[in-house]
């Protein structure tokens, strides 16, 4: 299956979210200081607090409604609290600056 486009580099913001509609899912699409993409579901699990509008700090997210911190890489909360969120990867087209969901559930993460 092809990627999904849901961008190109410029439209991002470092440390923003852009949130963007796939597969049925919310997603929060993060481009962070160090140049990479994540999107995880837009989501906490703690009380479904919307992840795009929390703070990054690093590659972690803090939900803006009671402060979780949640790693964008594999979308674990940190203890003590529990939980996670599912990740997909994003994919980055250096050569024409595009930006793309990956359209493959191989490429989801879903932790546990």
């Amino acid at each position: 299956m092809a990627n999904i486009l849901i961008g190109n580099f410029k439209d991002f913001t470092d440390r923003r979210a852009r949130v963007v509609h796939s597969g049925g899912v919310e997603w929060a699409v993060f481009l962070l200081s160090d140049g990479s993409f994540r999107a995880i579901e837009n989501s906490c699990p703690h009380k479904a607090g919307k992840l795009s509008e929390g703070i990054v700090c690093d590659h972690h997210v803090f939900c803006p409604l009671h402060d979780w911190k949640i790693n964008l890489d594999d979308g674990q909360v940190q203890a003590p609290d529990h939980g996670c969120v599912t990740t997909i990867e994003v994919i980055h087209d250096e050569a024409t600056g595009k930006v793309y969901l990956a359209d493959d559930n191989a490429r989801l993460k879903r932790s546990s």
